[in-house]
C-alpha cells in the first residue's frame, strides 16, 4: 500500500498552532508519508514546523461549535470563518513535547487525525523514513557504524595471547541476537561453543565486551544459564567460564535479578550457575527493575513533570512515587559494584539476568564509561554504543515502540537505553571535565532512539538489520554526528583527559532530575539552555584567545 492511501487530506488551510515556549500562530498544515509540516502564514513570519510522524506517541481529538470558539485570534479573523464544526488535534511527542492543531471542519480534522494515527505506527521497518533519507552532505558509500568485535580486538593486542576472533555465529544460527563475530577464550573452539549457547537463553553464550589494560581482567556477558528445576549441567559452559579466570582466584558473576528471582527462573526452565559447578566464581544479586515496570515509572514521572500545580508537596510526592531516581541510583550502583570487582579488587566478571539484552548491557556500558578514558571521548563514547548496544543485541525497535504517552501498551516496551543516557548524564554533571562529549549529545541520541532520519537504531540486532540491508540503504547516526560542525558541538571545551576511575556517588542527595531532558518544554530549561550555551561559548573563545 502507498502512503497516499493513508492520506485523505494533504493540506489544511487556517489551522492554528499551539505549542511551548511559543505564542500560537496560524498557517498552513500539510501531511506526507512521513512528516508533518506546519508553516506560519501570519505577517512577517516564515518559521516552519516539520515533525517526524514516527515522533508522534499518542493523539486525542475532540470536535468543537465555532460559534462558541473563543481563541487568539482576532475578530477580523473570526469573522472569515463560517458556522460549523472544528476539530482539535492534541499530539503527545516521543521527546515529550505536546502540540494543539486546532483544524476547521470536522471531516478535515478526523482525516489528518487518522493519516497521523497510521502513519505514525508503520511496523514495516523498510517504509520508515531513514529508508527514503538523503541528506547533500552524506553518501551511502560512507563506513557505517564505528566498532565492531573485529576491531575492537585489533585495538587491544593484549587480547591476542588468550582470546580469539570466533566466526560460530556467522549465519546467525548459534544466536540470533549476536553479531556474526565475537571474542571468546583462545581454548574453546567453536563446537564446543555451540554447546555453549544451547545452555543460554537465546543461545547468548558468554563473550568478552571488555579487557581491563590496568590488570588484564576482563568483563563477559551472556544470558542466564537453562539449569531448570532439575538443575542440569553443562560441562563445557562450566569449562568456559573456568578458562577465564585460569591465572586468578576467582571470579565473580553480577545477576542483575534478586536471589527469589533467581529461583523462579529455576522453575521456568532458567537458572543460576550453582555454587557446586562453578566453584571459583562469587554470585553477586543485584535487583534491576526492567521492562513494564521501568516503563511504567517513566510514564509516572513524565506526568509529575507535567503537574502545573505548583504545588511543592504534590510535585516532590509525584516525583519519588515514579521511582525513576531509584532506577538511576540501582544502574549506577550496580556499575559501580562490577567496576570494584575489576577495578579496586582484580577479578573478572560475568554480568548477566534473564536474556542479557538490557540490564545486562546498561551495566556494563556504565562500568567500561567510569574506568576506561577511551571511552569517555567523543568518538569513543558513541563506539561503546555501537558495540554494547547495537552489536550486542539490544531490541530497540521492540523497546522504543513507543514512549510515555502512548495508549498502547506493549509488553516488549523499556526505557532501558533512556535510563542509559540519565546515568550518563549524573556522571557528566558530578565529573564535568572527565567526558568528551556535552549535554547536547544525550539529548540528541535520547530523540534520535525514539525517531530518527538515520537507520543505527532500527531492527532488534545485527542480523535484521542485515536482512533488511539497513548499512546499505540508510545513513549511520553515529558517523554524521562525528562530522563538523555537530563534532564542535557535541564536544564538551572543558574536557580534561584523566587516566583515572571517575568513582559517581550514589547517594540520594547526589543524584538530580535530568532537567534538560524531563523538563526541556519549560521556560525555566530555556533560559537554564541559553545561560549554559552562553558559558560554553565563553570558554570557546578563552581557549582559542589563550592559544595563540
Amino acid at each position: 500500500m502507498e502512503f497516499s492511501d493513508h492520506i485523505k487530506t494533504a493540506n489544511v488551510e487556517d489551522v492554528v498552532l499551539r505549542q511551548p515556549l511559543h505564542p500560537p500562530s496560524r498557517g498552513t498544515l500539510c501531511i506526507t508519508g512521513h512528516h508533518l509540516l506546519f508553516s506560519d502564514r501570519e505577517e512577517g513570519s516564515s518559521r516552519q514546523i516539520l515533525l517526524l510522524l514516527r515522533n508522534i506517541d499518542a493523539i486525542e481529538k475532540s470536535v468543537e461549535n465555532l460559534l462558541g470558539y473563543s481563541g487568539f485570534l482576532s475578530k477580523a479573523a473570526h469573522s472569515d470563518r463560517t458556522p460549523g464544526s472544528s476539530g482539535t488535534i492534541t499530539i503527545k511527542c516521543k521527546d515529550l513535547r505536546v502540540l494543539q492543531l486546532d483544524i476547521p471542519g470536522m471531516e478535515q480534522c478526523l482525516n489528518i487525525a487518522h493519516s497521523i494515527e497510521t502513519l505514525s505506527c508503520l511496523d514495516n521497518v523498510s517504509e520508515m523514513y531513514p529508508f527514503f533519507y538523503r541528506p547533500n552532505d552524506l553518501s551511502l558509500r560512507e563506513q557505517w557504524g564505528l566498532s565492531t568485535p573485529e576491531k575492537h580486538y585489533t585495538q587491544i593486542k593484549e587480547l591476542h595471547k588468550k582470546w580469539r576472533l570466533s566466526s560460530v555465529n556467522k549465519t546467525y544460527s548459534v544466536c540470533p541476537s549476536y553479531p556474526p563475530v565475537v571474542i571468546v577464550p583462545n581454548s574453546i573452539d567453536d563446537e564446543t561453543l555451540k554447546k555453549v549457547a544451547k545452555f543460554r537463553q537465546g543461545g547468548r553464550f558468554p563473550v568478552l565486551c571488555y579487557y581491563h589494560r590496568k590488570n588484564g581482567m576482563v568483563i563477559m556477558r551472556s544470558s542466564q544459564p537453562l539449569t531448570g528445576a532439575n538443575k542440569k549441567r553443562c560441562k563445557e559452559d562450566e569449562l568456559l567460564l573456568q578458562v577465564v579466570i585460569e591465572d586468578s582466584d576467582k571470579g565473580f558473576i553480577i545477576d542483575t535479578r534478586s536471589s527469589q528471582q533467581v529461583q523462579q527462573a529455576r522453575m521456568t526452565g532458567g537458572g543460576f550457575e550453582s555454587k557446586s559447578c562453578y566453584s571459583r566464581w562469587k554470585r553477586l544479586h543485584k535487583q534491576m527493575e526492567r521492562g513494564k515496570a521501568l516503563q511504567e515509572s517513566l510514564i509516572k514521572l513524565v506526568e509529575a513533570c507535567g503537574d502545573e500545580s505548583h504545588n511543592v508537596d504534590r510535585w516532590l510526592s509525584k516525583l519519588e512515587n515514579s521511582k525513576w531516581l531509584s532506577h538511576v541510583q540501582t544502574a549506577l550502583s550496580a556499575a559501580g559494584l562490577l567496576v570494584e570487582c575489576v577495578e579496586r579488587d582484580g577479578h573478572s566478571a560475568l554480568v548477566h539476568g534473564y536474556e542479557g539484552t538490557d540490564c545486562t548491557l546498561l551495566i556494563c556500558t556504565l562500568a567500561q564509561l567510569i574506568m576506561d578514558p577511551t571511552c569517555r571521548t567523543l568518538e569513543g563514547f558513541l563506539a561503546l554504543l555501537d558495540r554494547e548496544w547495537l552489536q550486542a543485541g539490544h531490541p530497540f525497535q521492540q523497546r522504543c515502540a513507543h514512549s510515555a504517552y502512548s495508549h498502547a501498551r506493549l509488553q516488549q516496551e523499556s526505557p532501558i537505553f533512556l535510563l542509559l543516557l540519565d546515568c550518563v548524564w549524573q556522571l557528566w554533571r558530578q565529573f564535568p571535565l572527565a567526558l568528551g562529549f556535552s549535554e547536547a549529545l544525550l539529548l540528541r541520541l535520547a530523540n534520535e532512539v525514539y525517531a530518527s532520519d538515520y537507520g543505527t537504531f532500527l531492527c532488534n540486532n545485527d542480523q535484521e538489520r542485515c536482512a533488511l540491508e539497513v548499512k546499505d540503504r540508510t545513513h549511520c547516526l553515529f558517523q554524521a554526528l562525528l562530522r563538523l560542525p555537530e563534532r564542535d558541538y557535541y564536544s564538551n571545551p572543558l574536557y580534561e583527559p584523566n587516566e583515572l576511575a571517575i568513582w559517581p556517588s550514589v547517594h540520594p542527595q547526589s543524584l538530580q532530575l535530568w532537567r534538560g531532558f524531563f523538563l526541556r518544554w519549560t521556560q525555566q530549561a530555556r533560559h537554564l539552555e541559553a545561560v549554559q550555551e552562553e558559558i560554553r561559548s565563553m570558554v570557546i573563545e578563552w581557549h582559542r584567545v589563550t592559544q595563540r
